[in-house]
């Protein structure tokens, strides 16, 4: 069997991306982190075009099929593990034989599915690929003096292209119901609210700025990053995590991850918002004291 290095790569950049993590959680500093996602998220949705969506959602499959498959014989199986016919779901060859059951009806609703429905698939992930790089570059260039205008032009485009990228996302889950390893009605609603959390930060954020409230806009646009962050990011990782720890329990680690992702996504961003404009507040108000401490020194000089 050849060994997947594609997947063995992705395993080797999130080691990195933890070690990124830990020197700027100790610099306080999230930059390189923050590009780094973008990036490894990037590389992720790229394969959808390269490899068309039954060979990308292969490889997503891989990635997961490693720690579902801790500790489990092939011949015991789990609650949430399920074979694929030919074992082509995964590209780990004939390694695994037993799969997360999602990844197996993943897989299948969109070999065997309909053109739509893949359509539907690439539109969602193209678009907010897209938002997902612009969002960053809104929130390091603020609309204020000459980028007033470029930063009206992105947010408008952004929000646009968000709005197509929700509707293939909410269109693809309304047939989520009948998908009993989604985890049937619970999970269409589930990425409902996902997507109520990622769009409505993002509306409330329009209608902020639409009021002249610019303060308001950047909150709620620090939470829409977060959502979107949640919605990816954290969605993917709680998974790798939860999948083996509720192997036994068919859907249950995908449903908690669907509910809970973008709204922790939320709760992160709005801690960090805080945080770092009480830094900025501080630091703002020592310069202003050393400021104010100057001016009678250079007063009284001859």
């Amino acid at each position: 069997m050849d060994l997947p290095f594609g997947v063995l790569a992705i395993y080797g950049a999130l080691v990195v991306w933890v070690v990124l993590l830990i020197r700027d959680v100790k610099r306080r500093s999230f930059g390189p982190t923050l590009v780094f996602g973008i990036a490894l998220l990037l590389v992720l949705n790229v394969r959808y075009l390269t490899d068309g969506a039954p060979g990308a959602i292969a490889f997503f499959v891989g990635i997961y099929d490693v720690l579902d498959n801790l500790g489990v014989a092939a011949s015991e199986g789990a609650a949430a593990l399920a074979p694929c016919a030919n074992n082509a779901c995964t590209v780990w060859g004939d390694l695994y034989l037993n799969h997360p059951s999602w990844g197996v009806a993943f897989y299948d609703r969109f070999l065997n599915g309909p053109e739509l429905r893949t359509n539907l698939l690439y539109g969602h992930i193209i678009f907010n690929s897209i938002v997902f790089v612009l969002m960053h570059i809104q929130l390091a260039r603020p609309g204020t003096g000459s980028n007033r205008g470029m930063h009206q032009v992105i947010g408008r485009t952004s929000f646009i292209l968000l709005t197509i990228g929700t509707i293939c996302a909410i269109w693809l889950a309304s047939e989520h119901g009948s998908v009993v390893e989604y985890g049937g009605p619970l999970s269409m609603y589930g990425f409902w609210f996902m997507s109520l959390c990622v769009y409505g930060c993002a509306v409330m954020g329009v209608v902020a700025v639409r009021k002249g409230d610019t303060a308001t806009h950047r909150i709620w646009m620090i939470r829409f990053a977060g959502s979107m962050w949640g919605a990816f990011w954290l969605f993917r990782i709680m998974l790798f995590v939860l999948g083996p720890l509720l192997r036994n329990w068919e859907a249950a680690a995908l449903l908690i991850c669907i509910w809970s992702s973008a709204p922790l996504g939320v709760l992160i961003a709005e801690v960090m918002g805080r945080y770092f404009d009480k830094r900025t507040d501080a630091a703002t108000g020592s310069l202003d004291a050393e400021r104010a401490t100057a001016k009678p020194a250079s007063a009284s000089s001859p």
